[in-house]
């Protein structure tokens, strides 16, 4: 058999090893939005049961640094339970495995204390244990506020299994005993469901929160439930009034879609007119509470007299005539007089009340569909005075003399302007976007009168 032959040669020096080079793999991450589920819950056989649905927050990414993801887990699901009694929270964390990839592992207890802050507990028996150790904490929350306003409000619709017999509305001061502590557990629901607002200040002794609160029959002492609530701001106008502000308005997520809202509403507005203060303002409304609030005004200002012959004056200025055809629309803006008195006795306030107006004209044409061209005329001037702060009217001629080498006298050129208004430094400009800007325009006027058809039919129904 043949066998191999070693060759006799001196051995050489070793060849040098390699290194090897690790690198981390790369970890996309996975959304905090796709992995991390919300339940609103009053007892504790409601918690794991299959009958709670979960509830939408705002953006759960904008708690999570840089992009909004979570890193370096497999298979992660974060089911997170909040007690709507004791407004305690707990976070069941669950997943596959981890892995320390280029981004590291995200720290998901303090990503989600950031928002929860001193009301997360670490364990399911801890938490399990606040529906019969904290069911008082509304009750003895809110011992010291004052009631406002209890049962029904004339007018009102609450579409829910709840007697209104059962609803009162508490006034807390945010300086009193409890308030600071109240509000701090509810700020994790501030940060979840009411989208782009941040929590009070609870130093600043003029901040009011008014709570909107369901009384439960239970053994001994009724059981408190919080439904709603909205923190209101007073502060000074010269020379010797108070304005009011509200900054934040939240329904439960369990209560929403059932009038809530709108009761709560209703009640800061008697509030408001009781209290005599100038007017009632409303931070950064979102596009739902703005509808709200504008279906309520409406109605309020429908029974308003005072302010019945503006309305009819203006519509009868609309339906007289083609306004398209004429060279300048009339502003139809409601006249001085008839905005302090809504102000005064309605404390709605002046841009509110600009807004109202347009619809209450809408709710005056009869019938609507033949003066629909004239009343878009009027919805477009109002529009683009609001962003470019200027009216319609017709192009007029204009003379601009320009640059020459002919006979100075005899060199110019004729153009039509906007709104007459006179050329700057003696140039013409040519505005290359004008039909993009024309379409915006419209889109903007399209999406205006769709809101003022929203309004007006939701209060045609009532």
């Amino acid at each position: 058999m043949a066998q191999k032959h070693q060759s006799t040669a001196a051995p050489g020096p070793e060849p040098k090893k390699r290194r090897r080079v690790g690198f981390s793999p790369a970890d996309t991450g996975v959304e905090a939005s796709e992995c991390i589920k919300i339940y609103l819950v009053s007892s504790k056989e409601e918690v794991g049961s299959p009958d709670v649905s979960c509830v939408t927050p705002v953006d759960l990414n904008d708690f999570f640094d840089g992009d909004g993801k979570i890193y370096g887990y497999q298979g992660l699901k974060i089911n997170v339970w909040i007690n709507s009694i004791s407004l305690h929270s707990y976070a069941d964390i669950t997943y596959q495995s981890t892995t320390n990839g280029d981004k590291g592992i995200t720290d998901l207890k303090s990503a989600l204390q950031t928002i929860f802050g001193e009301t997360i507990v670490d364990s399911k028996d801890e938490f399990l244990q606040t529906f019969s150790t904290e069911k008082d904490f509304i009750r003895n929350m809110v011992s010291n506020g004052e009631v406002i306003h209890s049962g029904v409000i004339d007018g009102s619709s609450i579409n829910a299994q709840v007697a209104p017999s059962d609803l009162q509305v508490l006034r807390v001061d945010i300086g009193s005993p409890n308030a600071g502590l109240l509000y701090s557990r509810l700020v994790p629901l501030v940060l979840l469901f009411v989208d782009g607002s941040n929590p009070i200040d609870v130093t600043d002794p003029d901040w009011h929160l008014y709570l909107l609160i369901q009384k439960k029959e239970d053994k001994e002492e009724p059981l408190y439930q919080i439904v709603g609530f909205t923190a209101i701001y007073k502060f000074y106008r010269y020379p010797d009034r108070l304005r009011m502000r509200l900054s934040q308005i939240l329904v439960l997520p369990s209560f929403q879609g059932k009038g809530f809202g709108s009761y709560l509403m209703e009640v800061v507005n008697k509030m408001a007119v009781a209290e005599d203060v100038y007017d009632l303002t409303v931070e950064e409304p979102s596009e739902k509470f703005q509808h709200i609030r504008t279906c309520i005004d409406i109605n309020r200002l429908l029974a308003f007299d005072p302010i019945k012959p503006a309305i009819d004056s203006a519509v009868e200025t609309l339906t007289k005539g083609k306004l398209s055809k004429k060279a300048q629309i009339p502003r139809f803006t409601p006249p001085s007089d008839a905005v302090q008195k809504v102000r005064e006795a309605l404390k709605i306030n002046k841009k509110q009340f600009l807004k109202c107006w347009e619809i209450l004209i809408y709710l005056a044409l009869d019938p609507v569909d033949k003066y629909m061209e004239d009343y878009t005329c009027v919805i477009t001037n109002h529009v683009r005075i609001d962003i470019l702060g200027k009216d319609i009217e017709a192009p007029k001629k204009q003379v601009v003399d320009v640059p020459t080498t002919f006979e100075a006298e005899a060199s110019f050129v004729v153009f039509k302007s906007v709104n007459g208004e006179e050329a700057n430094n003696n140039t013409v400009q040519v505005d290359e976007n004008k039909p993009d800007q024309e379409q915006q325009l419209k889109q903007l006027v399209d999406e205006r009168i769709r809101e003022i058809k929203l309004v007006a039919e939701k209060v045609s129904r009532r």
